[in-house]
C-alpha cells in the first residue's frame, strides 16, 4: 500500500475553533445523497437516475451545521467529520411556527431568519472539516436560548412521540382548527401567537385500555397580555377532542412553565402540527 503523509490539521482547527452549532454558510451549494435508479422517490433522484446515475446533486441556498459545538471544536485528527443540513426558504407564516417548535422537520436559526432560511433537518449531509473551514461563517445562534432551542429541535426531531393512530384522528380536529386560527387577526389569534407548547399527557398509559387525557396550553412567561378572554379561547377549543373509544376524559389547562411540575412535563409529550396533520390525511 502507497504510503500517504500525515494531513496537516492546524490550519482546518483554527478555522474551526469559532464555529457553533447552528452557524450557517449561505449561497450556491451542493446537497448530495443517493437514489435506487430503479425506484427514484425525489425529481432530483428521477433526473439522475435517467442518466442512470446513482448520486444525486441537489443545488441549495446553504448549509446549517447540526454536529454538537464540543465535536465541531475537537480537533479534525479525532473528529474528521460535521454533519449539515441545507438551508431551504419558507413562508412567513412557516417560519413562525418553526419559532415556536411546531415543525419539528426544521430547525430555527435566528441568524438566517431575516431571509426566512431554515435548517431541513430531514436531510443531513456528512463532509470533511477541511470543507467548513473554507466557508464564510455566518453566526446562527448568537445567543444561549437560541443554541438551547436549536439543541431542542435537534433531540425532538429524532425523540418525539409516535402517537397511537386513534389519538391522532382524535386530537386532528384540534390541530387543524388552531392552524387556520393561528395568523388571524382576531382574539383567538391572539391566544395561539401566545401560546408556547401544547402538551398531552394520557394517563395511565398512551395504549392502556381506558385513557384520560390533559392538555396542557403552555402560554410564554413573558406575554402579559394574556387574559382570562384566551383562556377561554383555549378551552372553546377542546371540544373538538370528543372523548370515545379508549379515551375516557379529557381536560385541558393554560399554564406557563413555571406553573407545571417537572413531573407534569417528562410524562406529557409535545403537539406539532407537521405530525399530526401528515399522519392524519
Amino acid at each position: 500500500m502507497e504510503a500517504v503523509d500525515e494531513p496537516d490539521h492546524s490550519v482546518v482547527d483554527e478555522r474551526l475553533a469559532a464555529w457553533r452549532q447552528g452557524d450557517c454558510v449561505v449561497g450556491n451549494h451542493w446537497f448530495l445523497f443517493r437514489v435506487d435508479v430503479d425506484r427514484p422517490v425525489t425529481r432530483e433522484g428521477m433526473i439522475a437516475s435517467g442518466g442512470r446515475s446513482d448520486i444525486v446533486e441537489a443545488e441549495v441556498q446553504g448549509f446549517a451545521v447540526i454536529t454538537q459545538t464540543c465535536d465541531l471544536v475537537r480537533s479534525c485528527k479525532a473528529r474528521p467529520f460535521v454533519e449539515v443540513s441545507p438551508l431551504v426558504e419558507v413562508a412567513s407564516r412557516m417560519l413562525r411556527e418553526i419559532e415556536r417548535g411546531r415543525r419539528p422537520n426544521y430547525g430555527f436559526i435566528p441568524g438566517v431568519a431575516p431571509d426566512r432560511f431554515m435548517a431541513d433537518l430531514d436531510r443531513v449531509m456528512t463532509i470533511e472539516k477541511g470543507v467548513v473551514a473554507r466557508w464564510d461563517r455566518i453566526v446562527g445562534c448568537p445567543a444561549d436560548e437560541d443554541s438551547r432551542r436549536l439543541a431542542l429541535a435537534l433531540a425532538r426531531k429524532r425523540a418525539r412521540t409516535a402517537f397511537p393512530d386513534d389519538f391522532v384522528t382524535l386530537a386532528s380536529p384540534l390541530m387543524r382548527r388552531m392552524a387556520s386560527k393561528h395568523d388571524k387577526q382576531s382574539d383567538e389569534g391572539h391566544t395561539l401567537r401566545a401560546l408556547r407548547e401544547i402538551r398531552v399527557r394520557a394517563a395511565p398509559s398512551w395504549y392502556a385500555d381506558a385513557v384520560e387525557l390533559t392538555f396542557w396550553f403552555i402560554r410564554h412567561d413573558d406575554d402579559w397580555t394574556f387574559q382570562d378572554r384566551d383562556r377561554v379561547h383555549c378551552m372553546s377549543a377542546l371540544p373538538r377532542v370528543e372523548p370515545g373509544s379508549r379515551f375516557v376524559a379529557i381536560d385541558g389547562i393554560v399554564q406557563t412553565l413555571d406553573d407545571l411540575t417537572a413531573r407534569e412535563y417528562v410524562e406529557s409529550d409535545p403537539l406539532d402540527l407537521d405530525h399530526l396533520t401528515t399522519r392524519s390525511k
